[in-house]
């Protein structure tokens, strides 16, 4: 039985308050691994922590990349409070540089609440995997959250730490009206090593087919001229949070004006569907290369009326033409 788009998103963000509201409290708190990197999701995952903490009266009081993380300047800022490790898709051995940090950062604060926010876990090897455990299993106070039940299994079987199913951090920044589109079926179809598969795109000439890895090095580099004129004199903590919210921002918007400009989409990204679903864009799913969308949309957002889970591009084209198109009309005169 659907749920209304509204109805659901309300829900998801009840289930994320659910989970991790047990682990703040009125202290100061760390939140590591900021994403500063061309894909979309990443930005959109950061924006939703940001909602997420904003919306209880909290904001992480030392933030990093891995690249300027700094044990002694996260124990100034937080002497005593949890360390948060940024969301996403990147638990295992496909990212390994996340990896890595990820679990250097349990090994350096063994006596400090470490929270992982919501992933997906995907191991090629075995050894790798119990690297990972032998790691945990030194700490005594990490908590592992997942987006799906196959994460949450694999991580019971194989990790000695608490774990939990929560929804996906994106999630939290709620509802966003979209922009006109353009076309009537936009695909958006990975090009990086998650990819599943070639599509045979020749049968459909004129559709438009893009990835939103893609950004403008002229737009960054003025969100970052503008961030360091603004951040004069000011505290570098609170200087450098503003800096990584406004780099998002700027991807995730592009990220929005892009996705807006179809009227369907075809996708085997996750955070394409899940800002479709923000959007309120009807939308076809395929998988990436282990099954992430699948498994999340089975776990939260499957059954909501705007998207179609597919294994067959020409399956998701035809629900594109026809269903996409019926629900976009639908929508239009519901004025969502």
């Amino acid at each position: 039985m659907n749920i209304s788009r509204l109805d659901l998103i309300a829900d998801l963000q009840d289930r994320v308050n659910a989970v991790i509201g047990n682990y703040l409290a009125e202290k100061p708190f760390a939140l590591v691994d900021f994403p500063n990197i061309r894909n979309v999701g990443d930005s959109a995952i950061w924006l939703g922590e940001m909602a997420y903490f904003s919306r209880l009266g909290y904001a992480p009081t030392y933030v990093s990349e891995m690249s300027d993380y700094s044990a002694t300047a996260l124990r100034g800022a937080v002497p005593d409070g949890p360390i948060f490790i940024h969301g996403g898709g990147n638990f295992g051995d496909i990212w390994e540089a996340h990896q890595d940090f990820r679990e250097r950062i349990i090994e350096e604060w063994p006596d400090r609440q470490i929270i992982q926010l919501p992933q997906s876990i995907h191991y090629g090897s075995m050894a790798r995997v119990e690297k990972t455990a032998r790691v945990i299993g030194r700490h005594k106070n990490f908590v592992l959250l997942v987006r799906d039940q196959e994460s949450l299994s694999f991580a019971k079987k194989h990790f000695d730490c608490d774990v939990y199913l929560c929804p996906d951090m994106a999630l939290c920044i709620g509802p966003i009206r979209p922009n006109a589109a353009r076309f009537p079926i936009l695909a958006m179809l990975r090009a990086d090593k998650e990819k599943s598969g070639d599509y045979n795109l020749s049968a459909y000439p004129g559709l438009p087919v893009e990835d939103w890895i893609t950004e403008s090095a002229r737009s960054i580099q003025m969100v970052k001229l503008r961030n360091r004129l603004t951040s004069l004199g000011k505290d570098t903590q609170s200087a450098r949070l503003a800096k990584f919210n406004s780099l998002a921002q700027t991807r995730f918007t592009r990220g929005v004006t892009q996705i807006s400009r179809g009227r369907a989409i075809v996708t085997d990204r996750l955070h394409v569907h899940i800002v479709s679903l923000l959007l309120g864009r009807p939308h076809a799913t395929l998988d990436n290369s282990y099954g992430k969308i699948g498994r999340f949309m089975a776990a939260f957002t499957g059954d909501n009326g705007l998207s179609y889970r597919t294994k067959s591009f020409d399956d998701a084209m035809r629900w594109a033409m026809d269903e996409g198109q019926r629900l976009a009309d639908q929508n239009a005169v519901d004025g969502e």
